[in-house]
């Protein structure tokens, strides 16, 4: 369809019958039949007209084609060749520019070479006069007038460097570098003959003529101000050199605070008699302080390798800690400028604290530390991140700093020797419900002990010794974990012996079948909640010395082995508390294999032996649960770790009950389906706020208990016909292992010709395993569903209340 139509005719879906019942409806429309054909016809005739007229013309575009385009051809000729016309006149056109601008670019060349002449003659004429007044005021020392003159001589000497070659600049050029030569050396002479070695100065007009001196040096050349400065500074020092000579009494660390005391004195009585003869930018102030403390430091470090058995703890941490707040009165004065000329580097400075590990630093450094003095109890903050002349002084302690970790080594050895005997003397924490399992108070005393060391020393170093002090740490963190820790845990005995039938009905209390009593099972879940702290606290300490300590030494903090060794207590812990609730239902299991099962009449409420399982359990795990509120974590994993011990266990005794009657089938599933329910309730059992067990254990029990369950009622089946009994065994256990099908037939108490004809047939109707698979493809025949065998346990108690 080309054009939208209205006609039924160009409609797609065209139906010649509906168009000819829509034009005859009745029969009596029938009559005009003629007249409709003869529309249709002549509709015909109208349209071949338009076809043919269409059609002819078509034949008359081809020719219309080329036409037009032999007509765009000779109008693309006719525009290319006015195209070239406009060319050809543009070149004669810039032709005739170039002929009328010639003259005048000639002279603008003129004008410009003119220009730079009358320049180039007034600076010669400026720098020959400029070079004749030097001389001249060189000589009558004006340096205050020297000091403009100079600059500008030089300046405009600059404009001459490339007229070196002619001999009259270069003669003038030798003249000022001459000049400013014998200026140096007489602004030299000046000050040595200012202040001579006895540091006496003239008074009235020298100062002013070596302030001026002093402009002069900072445009001569920049060793000429070096050799001044040196000079002032090493003259202003000379008495302090023979003052705190090594020989000295007052050299040595214990009066430290003199040194600092002079300097002072002397950086005001320069700021009173000299303070206006250098100019500001020189920052003289600061560099006698800088030279002051490299000299310190030097001093320091020579006497000390001396006297190195001389140094104490008490010694060393006072001249540190007076030598940090002289640092720190530094940089309140001075702003470091000058120290870029010299070989201190600015420290790096660890990253903001954002670690709750030393939150409070402040709080905690008022806690007492055995070998600190009263004004080493609160050493300065850590040192301010803008602070540059950190180090510059103290570095020399660095290497004596041994005797600092030596003796926080000593201390920390006496301290876990105190919490030893501490808990010798103390006994074991008393058991309290109220609280839960108590974290050790010794150990929070280590970690406070700790993060005092890990301030203090940052303060004193953050290089080597940091390095040396977190092996310290390493090493009493061990030793926390197997002393106080480990060494403490209860220790495992010899399991009781088996108790009969007879004992077990008598068994009330059952408190003599328990290997650990109350105080016991308290003190391994505080020993668990302890090492759980220390895991975590360990770390953030970890994170806090990687903070502390230089980039470059960040990768030798590893407190990995220290982690470890706090988890490997945590998983004995636990273990200790699986064993002892695993041992102690232990007889009530023997009690159950040796019951005479084939001879049990009639099944009745749950046996002797589940009441003393579900009695221990009862005793245990309320204790373990209060004492482990804190670490909810440890105690789902102590649930799984009994669960995974207790139940192939209690599978196993149920392999040593044979022969087993039907009766006795029933109620050993009666028993196995009691356990069950006391095993899911484990996590919540004897408490008054009911949890949902953990999803992981909650799978482990059913998992376990269902196997059992399901052994129980291939016994229950009969064997007979055979065919069906090892299809029904395969289906419900879907266990392809022949021990344990032997292990059924022994239950069952079939004898031998039996179980040969019963293991000959579990080969053959045995599943075939899939092709490149292993045999455990099998296990897809797994056992019902948990609420499958709920519905099916509960159906079997009602048939035994039925019974009895």
């Amino acid at each position: 369809q080309v054009f939208p139509s209205q006609d039924p005719l160009d409609r797609a879906d065209f139906n010649a019958v509906e168009y000819i019942n829509a034009l005859f409806p009745t029969e009596q429309s029938l009559a005009n039949i003629d007249e409709v054909v003869n529309k249709i016809r002549l509709k015909i005739r109208r349209l071949d007209d338009n076809i043919r007229t269409v059609v002819r013309g078509q034949t008359n575009v081809g020719q219309d084609g080329r036409q037009a385009l032999e007509e765009a051809q000779k109008a693309i000729q006719q525009l290319f060749g006015k195209i070239k016309d406009i060319k050809d006149k543009a070149e004669k056109s810039e032709q005739m520019v170039k002929e009328i601008t010639r003259d005048i670019k000639q002279l603008d060349h003129a004008k410009r070479h003119l220009t730079t002449s009358i320049t180039t003659l007034n600076h010669l004429h400026m720098l020959a006069g400029g070079v004749d007044s030097l001389e001249a005021m060189t000589r009558r020392r004006q340096y205050g007038e020297v000091a403009n003159l100079l600059q500008g001589v030089v300046n405009v000497l600059e404009h001459f460097n490339k007229y070196m070659g002619i001999p009259q600049i270069r003669q003038l050029s030798e003249r000022v570098k001459a000049a400013q030569n014998e200026l140096g050396q007489q602004i030299l002479a000046d000050f040595e003959e200012a202040f001579p070695s006895q540091g006496t100065k003239r008074t009235g007009g020298p100062s002013n003529v070596l302030r001026d001196a002093c402009l002069v040096a900072n445009v001569l050349d920049p060793r000429i101000k070096q050799e001044i400065i040196k000079k002032f500074i090493k003259q202003h020092l000379s008495e302090y050199l023979v003052l705190f000579q090594e020989n000295q009494d007052v050299a040595w660390l214990d009066k430290i605070d003199r040194r600092y005391a002079w300097i002072k004195r002397q950086l005001v009585d320069y700021e009173e008699k000299y303070g206006r003869m250098f100019p500001p930018e020189w920052c003289m102030t600061e560099r006698i302080a800088v030279e002051f403390c490299h000299v310190t430091r030097a001093e320091l470090s020579k006497i000390m390798r001396t006297r190195a058995k001389e140094i104490e703890v008490k010694l060393l941490l006072f001249a540190i800690q007076r030598t940090t707040n002289f640092e720190g009165l530094l940089a309140k004065r001075f702003s470091g400028c000058t120290l870029a000329d010299g070989a201190v580097k600015k420290p790096e400075v660890p990253p903001p604290s954002t670690n709750p590990f030393l939150e409070d630093e402040t709080g905690a450094e008022t806690d007492e530390i055995v070998i600190e003095k009263s004004d080493t109890d609160k050493p300065k903050k850590p040192k301010v991140p803008d602070n540059p002349f950190h180090g510059i002084v103290s570095k020399c302690f660095e290497p004596h700093l041994y005797v600092y970790i030596e003796s926080q080594d000593k201390n920390l050895g006496e301290l876990i020797d105190r919490f030893v005997a501490d808990f010798k003397a103390q006994g074991p924490p008393k058991p309290n419900v109220d609280e839960g399992g108590a974290v050790l108070p010794s150990c929070a005393d280590l970690f406070v002990y700790y993060k005092k060391c890990m301030v203090q020393c940052s303060q004193l170093s953050t290089g080597e010794p940091m390095i040396a002090l977190t092996t310290i740490f390493q090493k009493y963190l061990r030793e926390y974990a197997w002393k106080i820790l480990s060494g403490n845990l209860p220790k495992t005995t010899s399991s009781s012996g088996g108790l009969t039938i007879t004992s077990l009905l008598k068994e009330k209390e059952g408190s003599e079948v328990a290997k650990f009593t109350l105080e016991e099972l308290c003190l391994i879940c505080s020993i668990l909640s302890t090492a759980e702290y220390c895991l975590a606290t360990t770390q953030q300490l970890e994170e806090k010395l990687k903070e502390k300590v230089d980039a470059s030494l960040m990768e030798r903090i590893n407190l990995t082995g220290e982690m470890d060794t706090f988890s490997i207590v945590i998983s004995n812990s636990i273990q200790l508390l699986v064993q002892d609730l695993d041992a102690a239902c232990d007889p009530a299991l023997t009690a159950m294999s040796k019951m005479q099962w084939q001879n049990v009449e009639h099944v009745g409420d749950q046996s002797p032996y589940v009441t003393s399982v579900i009695l221990h359990i009862k005793q245990n795990v309320p204790i373990i649960r209060d004492n482990l509120a804190s670490t909810r974590k440890y105690f789902t994993q102590f649930c799984i770790k009994f669960a995974n011990s207790f139940i192939p266990k209690f599978i196993n005794h149920l392999f040593k009950c044979k022969p087993i009657s039907m009766v006795g089938a029933e109620q050993l599933l009666l028993d196995t389906h009691s356990l069950k329910m006391v095993l899911l309730d484990l996590p919540s059992i004897g408490s008054q706020v009911v949890r949902k067990a953990p999803a992981s254990y909650t799978k482990i029990v059913v998992k376990g208990m269902t196997r059992a369950e399901m052994i129980l009622k291939v016994v229950m089946a009969p064997h007979e016909p055979p065919v069906v009994f090892v299809d029904n065994y395969i289906k419900l256990l879907a266990d392809c292992s022949t021990d344990t099908f032997q292990k059924i037939l022994d239950m069952k108490g079939l004898k031998r010709s039996e179980q040969s004809s019963m293991l000959d047939l579990f080969r053959l109707r045995l599943p075939a395993p899939p092709p490149g698979g292993d045999s455990t493809g099998s296990l897809s025949l797994s056992a019902p569903t948990p609420e499958q065998e709920s519905s099916r346990i509960r159906k079997l108690e009602k048939l035994i209340k039925k019974r009895l």
